[in-house]
C-alpha cells in the first residue's frame, strides 16, 4: 500500500541525494514537498500539534531558500575559510 508517509520518505531520500551532490537549491524544494506530505499525514490523524510544528518547520526551511536565492546566506564549510583572522 503507497501512502504519504512512503512518498514523503522516497522524497526525502531524494533530497539527500540532492545535497550529496551539492544541489542545495534542488534539495530544498524536495524537502518541502516532503514536509507536505507529512503535514497531509498529520491532519488526516488529526494530530494538530505536530502539524503545527511541521509547518513551521517548512517554512524556516522555505525562508533559509530565499535566503540563499537571494544571495545573503554566506556560510562556507570550511574552517579556515569560515573564521576571520584575528
Amino acid at each position: 500500500m503507497f501512502s504519504l508517509a512512503i512518498l514523503g520518505g522516497i522524497l526525502l531520500n531524494v533530497g539527500a541525494f540532492f545535497m550529496f551532490k551539492g544541489w542545495a537549491f534542488r534539495a530544498i524544494i524536495v524537502y518541502l514537498f516532503a514536509d507536505l506530505c507529512w503535514v497531509v499525514m498529520a491532519l488526516q490523524r488529526n494530530d494538530m500539534i505536530g502539524a503545527v510544528f511541521i509547518t513551521s518547520g517548512m517554512l524556516f526551511g522555505f525562508m533559509a531558500f530565499l535566503k540563499m536565492r537571494s544571495g545573503k546566506m554566506h556560510k562556507s564549510l570550511n574552517k579556515d575559510e569560515s573564521h576571520e583572522a584575528g
